[in-house]
């Protein structure tokens, strides 16, 4: 059984989804700290320039970066829901997909979510079924909590789930006990993703756009992750 791990992201970038379509299943590991300037609440849209953030703020305390993701507020005193609707649409009503993809980022932005967790979570499943991704999406917070921190997080969990092999992020090499993993049976292989060219609505290609872009310009994405 093959398991991956990752950070709640905001409707995230293709090798999130990657790494999804090549697990059994994925954990989102929303009980960690939030991170400043992360793609935990923002992402990058395509625009006849290049490209642009879309982020969405968060309520600023003083124990703000102590707390963990599923603690994080949005913060809707700013509109930025409907700035990111009037940004998404006004760089893709042109795409070819606009009218079918639209309505599904539409009914997400106009819901008011009560932290980010749960607003990253259904940004993320929502393109599931266009994908045609069947991974079975589990988020730490609905399990008992995991005692570890770390590479010793990332152990415990695979052994509560009685895996055979972590698929990681290729900066896991940087933080990983291997020989932990190697004396539990738990094979490590190293996420290996290579960005796909397609035709983007614009004149030139940026990589690394939200799957918002691909889901805009391409009829069948989900051939990207077979």
């Amino acid at each position: 059984m093959i398991l991956s791990i990752h950070q709640p992201a905001y409707f995230p970038w293709l090798g999130y989804y990657d790494r999804i379509a090549k697990s059994d299943i994925f954990i989102i590991l929303d009980t960690v700290q939030y991170q400043k300037n992360s793609f935990q609440n923002r992402n990058k849209i395509r625009t006849n320039i290049g490209w642009s953030w879309i982020t969405v703020p968060v309520i600023t305390k003083k124990i703000l970066y102590e707390k963990n993701i599923n603690q994080i507020e949005i913060d809707y005193s700013q509109n930025w829901n409907i700035k990111h609707l009037k940004s998404i649409k006004q760089v893709y009503t042109k795409a070819k997909n606009f009218e079918k993809i639209f309505p599904l980022i539409e009914n997400i932005l106009k819901k008011k979510w009560l932290n980010l967790a749960d607003l990253s979570y259904e940004t993320t499943i929502c393109f599931f079924d266009i994908l045609e991704i069947d991974t079975k999406i589990i988020r730490t917070s609905e399990l008992k909590p995991f005692k570890e921190n770390k590479s010793d997080l990332i152990l415990e969990i695979c052994k509560h789930f009685d895996t055979s092999k972590y698929l990681s992020g290729p900066n896991g090499k940087n933080y990983l006990n291997e020989k932990k993993f190697e004396n539990e049976s738990i094979n490590i292989e190293y996420h290996n993703f290579i960005h796909p060219f397609y035709s983007q609505n614009y004149k030139g290609f940026e990589a690394n756009m939200s799957v918002i872009d691909l889901l805009m310009n391409i009829d069948r994405p989900s051939k990207y992750f077979d």
